[in-house]
């Protein structure tokens, strides 16, 4: 039986933080769904169709991984999909708190899906998706956060915008 984990977020962008978590999480599994959550109440900058394209490219080659945007309760997105666990991470002390209550209310929709934590590495640990996109709209750089196609993504939308 294959051991199938779901790492949910809104990736907008994905960053090199993500990256090291997919990659750390696939140590542990067989399979992992990088799942991108549609998220309209965040507003997100880029669509779901271009989140899932970015995550696509920045991870083809990476492993045994599969990104599938989705819009429907976690718990089963992840049991349509066969996984045992879904995979979060924790950057900062503050994240815990959230985090936990999530874990508990999936817990309760979903008893057989456990929550696993990992932390970023060190280098990693300062990076968010909306520090990343600040940043890039101020025209900072944002070449040790992410990918240069994610870079590049930025750059471009943000230019289309009139930045």
């Amino acid at each position: 039986m294959s051991r199938i984990v779901v790492y949910p977020g809104t990736f907008d962008p994905i960053t090199l933080g993500h990256m090291d978590l997919i990659e750390r999480g696939l140590r542990h599994f067989d399979k992992l769904i990088v799942a991108v959550a549609a998220s309209p109440k965040k507003k997100p900058l880029f669509s779901l169709e271009n989140r899932v394209a970015l995550a696509k490219d920045v991870t083809e080659g990476m492993g045994n991984i599969e990104v599938i945007g989705f819009s429907n309760l976690l718990v089963d997105f992840a049991r349509e999909h066969g996984a045992k666990a879904i995979l979060r991470g924790l950057r900062v002390v503050s994240d815990f708190e959230y985090e936990f209550q999530l874990a508990n209310m999936n817990r309760v929709l979903a008893p057989d899906l456990e929550s696993l934590f990992l932390t970023p590495s060190e280098q990693f640990s300062f990076i968010s998706s909306t520090f990343v996109r600040e940043i890039s709209f101020l025209k900072g750089d944002v070449s040790k956060m992410v990918h240069p196609k994610v870079e590049a993504a930025l750059n471009k939308t943000f230019a289309d915008l009139g930045r």
